[in-house]
């Protein structure tokens, strides 16, 4: 019993030694983590600043635990010895990250919406491993790169003239003869390769709900479809979501 206490003093004084050691993977974790989520809050989305620093500094507390196993006191065979393998933590680290990815994603109507989000949870959850395994360089590199993506390029994205997804749904009175018509034509004005969705009935039986995928150039024009659309006799509703991960 005593022995096994000497030997618990000596491991915890070794651990309280090497404290210094461990703080600043973790503080660049840190850092690294705010970067790539103030872009994510600054866009409104659903894992913002707080949650990529989460991410990153636990990525880096479990890197830092996994690298760390060469100093532990296994006793488990006589004059055995034990092989420990960080690249086993990040594997688990990764699946793990897998699962809060998914909770971000979400479908409507044609369009999937939060892979960038997801994308950059991933990527924060791997910078962190790399700060907590002590690859200070390449986890820098990782994160100006990643920031870069996120920010640099959406704005060379925004200059470069370019078409906008968007899912409609429209609703219109099933005993309003025309008004299908003259709402495929207001569609197809707009894009003639734009398909149907859904098809539905609504209100119980009164009304009939579709759901389209348009290509649109610009706000200009999906604010006369919106104009077009109010036009229609017998429309009583309509939602344009224009797609922006």
């Amino acid at each position: 019993m005593r022995n096994a206490a000497g030997l618990a003093s000596v491991a915890a004084a070794m651990y309280l030694s090497d404290l210094p050691d461990f703080i600043l993977p973790l503080l660049a974790a840190m850092a690294a983590g705010g970067l790539i989520g103030f872009e994510r809050e600054w866009r409104g989305r659903a894992a913002g600043f707080r949650t990529h620093i989460l991410v990153c500094l636990s990525s880096a507390l479990l890197m830092e635990a996994a690298v760390s196993q060469g100093s532990w006191d296994w006793n488990g065979i006589a004059g055995g010895g034990v092989m420990s393998d960080p690249t086993r933590m990040a594997h688990g680290v990764l699946t793990g990250i897998g699962f809060l990815c998914a909770g971000v994603i979400f479908r409507a109507g044609f369009s999937i919406h939060g892979l960038t989000t997801a994308a950059s949870l991933w990527i924060t959850a791997a910078i962190g491993m790399l700060f907590g395994a002590g690859l200070f360089l390449l986890g820098l590199a990782g994160t100006v790169l990643t920031v870069a993506v996120l920010t640099l390029l959406r704005l060379i994205n925004l200059r470069v003239p370019q078409s906008m997804v968007v899912d409609a749904e429209v609703v219109w009175r099933r005993e309003a003869a025309t008004a299908e018509d003259r709402v495929e034509a207001a569609l197809a004005g707009i894009d003639r390769r734009g398909r149907a969705d859904r098809f539905e009935l609504v209100d119980g039986g009164a009304a009939v709900r579709r759901s389209f995928r348009l290509r649109v150039d610009g706000e200009p024009t999906l604010k006369s479809l919106a104009a077009r659309l109010r036009s229609i006799e017998g429309v009583v509703g309509y939602r344009l979501d224009p797609r922006d991960d």
